[in-house]
């Protein structure tokens, strides 16, 4: 890194962000205090907090500018009490979605790791997940949740119409696969296209365009496409087949919740949005649980902060480029849990859950051990 101070701008955003984000941000101290990594921090607004606060924005403004200064940014969660309510048009125009279109984010990384202490926490046979670790990319910038026209239109008589466009196009296939078949060369060479060919244009196009990539750039790599249905069925069934799965924004969303029962937990699912790189080869970067905002548990310290305290190991590897730091939060976490140190979610047969403030204590204790 340079000798200036990276920057890092960490936001809380709503309901069980604000439990799970202080235990990231001591790990992100602990690095500053034991191993001289240290961060140019700021904080920000992005929520339903924020629109109570400030009124016709869920995304202040001050907020996005911090964001285009900042290196990268460590998110806890949107949503929650109040967000039904606040009007359609002001979540999408400045909500999350508009974060991530502002900033370019087109690729969302998501790794899906079964640990082996873990096992019993998933409703799934041991030996089906036993050994799963997978990549699951999700283009994050188009497809339906972005195309237009859309809306709610009155037919009359009573009769009204939900309407939604999804549309890719060429470049924006390009660089969600281009993205993942490079993830793929440096893990286990295996890539998983996801679509619906059968019915959907958009996925056809997807096919034939992941072919040709496949074919003309990357034919050292292990290539196969599924249809959705397939897939989402194939993920279950024999999850270990897969190291890298490529799918669209829909399906990507659908796909990654549904793995996290791989794991156990959303609690356990972290993941990393990443921009186009410039031509200083930096990226938008934005990191950030799986898991939502949880206002069912939340104010109550029993969130899992351990896919939080993962998107700041996935910073420190694709942001900040200290990949031995990394690893070492990643051992950290996996030794906490070996210890038998279980938030609700993943308790399984553990005889007792520990609090969302207690496991971040837990994770401050290996490292401070593996550290020595």
């Amino acid at each position: 890194m340079s000798a200036n101070k990276p920057k890092l701008l960490i936001i809380p955003g709503d309901g069980i962000g604000h439990e799970v984000i202080p235990q990231a941000t001591r790990v992100v101290n602990w690095f500053a205090d034991n191993r001289k990594i240290a961060f140019d921090i700021s904080e920000g607004e992005l929520g339903v907090g924020s629109y109570n606060k400030h009124g016709k924005t869920m995304l202040p403004d001050a907020t996005l500018e911090k964001s285009f200064k900042s290196d990268a940014i460590l998110f806890g969660a949107i949503g929650g009490d109040g967000y039904e309510d606040i009007p359609i048009d002001v979540r999408r125009e400045t909500g999350l979605l508009a974060l991530r279109r502002k900033l370019g984010l087109f690729a969302n990384l998501r790794p899906v790791v079964a640990y082996d202490e873990l096992l019993d926490a998933s409703t799934l046979k041991p030996e089906v997940i036993k050994g799963v670790d997978m990549i699951i990319v999700r283009e994050l910038s188009s497809g339906i949740y972005f195309g237009e026209p859309r809306g709610i239109e009155d037919l009359g008589n009573g009769v009204r119409r939900g309407y939604n466009t999804m549309s890719y196009t060429t470049p924006e296939i390009h660089r969600v696969l281009r993205i993942s078949f490079e993830l793929a060369r440096a893990r286990r060479n295996r890539l998983c296209s996801i679509e619906k060919s059968n019915v959907l244009e958009t996925s056809k196009l997807w096919r034939e365009e992941a072919r040709k990539i496949a074919r003309e750039e990357y034919p050292d790599v292990e290539f196969k496409e599924l249809i959705v249905d397939a897939g989402s069925m194939e993920l279950i069934r024999n999850p270990k087949q897969f190291d890298i799965i490529v799918t669209g924004n829909m399906f990507g969303d659908i796909l990654s919740d549904a793995a996290a029962m791989l794991t156990g937990s959303l609690g356990m699912l972290p993941s990393a949005s990443l921009s186009e790189p410039d031509k200083n080869g930096r990226r938008n970067a934005f990191y950030e649980p799986v898991h939502g905002a949880a206002p069912d548990i939340a104010g109550r310290n029993i969130a899992n902060p351990l896919a939080a305290i993962l998107s700041f190991a996935m910073a420190l590897r694709h942001t900040f480029e200290t990949p031995d730091e990394a690893d070492l939060l990643e051992r950290a976490v996996r030794d906490t849990v070996a210890r038998g140190v279980r938030t609700a979610d993943i308790k399984g047969t553990a005889t007792r859950a520990v609090s969302t403030r207690q496991m971040g204590d837990a994770v401050i204790e290996s490292l401070d051990r593996l550290n020595a």
